[in-house]
């Protein structure tokens, strides 16, 4: 599982390293999350720039941090490829995540 972080003032910047988010690394994302939701870091811009695919289990991943930061803070997405972004559209999930072309743009906004 390849992630790391980084902190931008008050928001957590996790980038993925992974070419896929699928069922065989979705669970230790959403571990590898909630340790960091735990430790206090409530505001997320989760750069997905190099994942080529994701499936249901991975997109439920992402699903879970929004769902525990709920109202205390954020998740947003940056730099999606196609078939991801096709994903989001697909299953709707584009007009509940903020999705950015960048993790600038996400940082900035």
């Amino acid at each position: 599982m390849g992630y790391k972080t980084r902190q931008e003032g008050d928001t957590t910047v996790v980038t993925v390293e992974e070419s896929r988010l699928d069922a065989s690394l979705a669970g230790g994302f959403k571990d590898f999350m909630v340790d960091l939701i735990d430790a206090g870091n409530m505001n997320f811009v989760i750069d997905i720039s190099g994942v080529s695919f994701m499936d249901s289990s991975g997109l439920g991943a992402v699903v879970a941090a929004l769902k525990q930061v709920g109202s205390n803070g954020s998740v947003k997405l940056a730099g999606p490829q196609k078939a991801v972004s096709d994903l989001f559209d697909l299953t709707c999930m584009d007009r509940i995540f903020k999705i950015y072309a960048t993790v600038d743009e996400a940082l900035n906004v």
